[in-house]
């Protein structure tokens, strides 16, 4: 390792919490815009009206759990949408779920290609509102985005909220009972304020992180990749890679080991987005690909967090020894995610596997059957062991 690496303290790897890096100049949140209410048709065709001649919609949803009971008696929680709030420039909407049966104007605004909708941890809110008939076709998740830059823990609104604003974001009404009616002034002024602040993020993620936003940009259009490969990448595989490859060869699409490694280098090449490149990366491992080691390399010096994370994983599960250099400059990334990712495949690199495998039992003359047992290292010999080597190559 060269003379110009950074100093690393391995006996306080755990204590660094959070994100270290710089954070842009905090922005000014906008002033409060109109706010309106919306239980009626007429009044949800007029919202619809307004929103449509908007490019970016902020969208976010409150909904309750409710109980369900089926024939066999099972009983289940299915989430119900009370509250739909919309938010643009100077406009806010909080649609009343529960009054307005119909919800399908709002396509025109949700489905729409040229909006975009902007969503703060968008699984459980697109989940809610496909219910109700709104799929959503393009969106950004901003939860998504802040967690490729800041990292896991740093990504919630009211976390990101704090650092791009200095903003204090009140949560204590989060778990309130959103299906009673009439809702007081507070709770909708609560519900607003969520959707109001999530546009505010975006253009503020806009201007200091572009070229990441970007990257979390999903439009309905599907990556270019071998059939096989899809499934993993969507994280709805009902097969195990290796299955997977058996089934492609069954069917004619894979002829041999060297076109697995080829088609998943295609795909590394086609897939941008994050989430579905970190899935990538983790096939790539589990399929043992260390033909795409140079691939993967390079990707521990990539912009987002989650890319770096998951190549260090990866190499680190494919004992590549020649990525030990660079995932130990990763134990100084300003992302605990990677700096995590990073101790976890320095272990599996450094430290040899003291792990006892059971030994067959010995017969004796009798028909008596014994064992040998073993001693092994504790876990904290183990962990001392990874990193005296470690030190070993820094200091070299």
């Amino acid at each position: 390792m060269s003379d110009n690496s950074p100093l690393i303290d391995l006996e306080n790897l755990e204590n660094l919490h959070g994100y270290l890096g710089p954070t842009p100049p905090q922005g000014i949140l906008p002033q409060r815009g109109e706010r309106f209410w919306v239980d009626r048709p007429a009044q949800l065709a007029n919202a619809v009206n307004l929103l449509k001649q908007s490019g970016v919609v902020a969208v976010d949803a409150e909904f309750t759990q409710v109980r369900s009971r089926t024939q066999g008696e099972a009983v289940s929680n299915i989430p119900r949408l009370a509250l739909l709030q919309l938010a643009i420039e100077n406009h806010c909407f909080v649609v009343d779920a529960l009054r307005l049966q119909d919800l399908s104007p709002l396509v025109e605004v949700v489905g729409n290609p040229a909006i975009a909708v902007l969503l703060h941890g968008a699984g459980a809110d697109m989940r809610v509102m496909a219910e109700r008939g709104l799929q959503v076709v393009h969106y950004y998740d901003l939860e998504a985005t802040c967690r490729s830059i800041f990292g896991q823990h740093e990504s919630s609104l009211a976390a990101m909220l704090q650092r791009a604003f200095g903003y204090h974001l009140d949560k204590s009404l989060q778990r309130t009972d959103w299906t009673r009616r009439p809702l007081p002034p507070a709770m909708v002024a609560y519900a607003a304020r969520d959707a109001e602040v999530t546009l505010a993020l975006y253009h503020w993620l806009d201007l200091h992180h572009h070229e990441i936003l970007q990257l979390h940009e999903t439009a309905g259009k599907s990556d270019q990749v071998a059939h096989w490969i899809e499934p993993f990448l969507r994280g709805n595989s009902a097969l195990s890679p290796e299955m997977a490859v058996s089934e492609a060869k069954a069917q004619g699409l894979i002829h041999n080991r060297a076109q697995v490694a080829a088609d998943c280098r295609a795909a590394l090449v086609k897939v941008k987005h994050p989430m579905r490149r970190n899935r990538l990366l983790r096939l790539i491992a589990d399929l043992s690909l260390t033909q795409l080691t140079g691939e993967l390399l390079l990707l521990l010096q990539a912009p987002t967090s989650d890319e770096r994370a998951a190549s260090a994983r990866a190499l680190g599960r494919m004992s590549i020894q020649s990525a030990i250099e660079p995932i130990t400059a990763l134990l100084n990334d300003p992302v605990l995610d990677v700096r995590k990712a990073a101790q976890t495949a320095l272990r599996n690199l450094l430290t040899k596997d003291t792990r006892q495998t059971r030994p067959a039992p010995a017969r004796a003359l009798d028909g008596t059957r014994s064992w040998v047992v073993e001693n092994t290292q504790s876990s904290n010999d183990d962990d001392n062991g990874w990193k005296s080597r470690l030190r070993s190559i820094i200091d070299a």
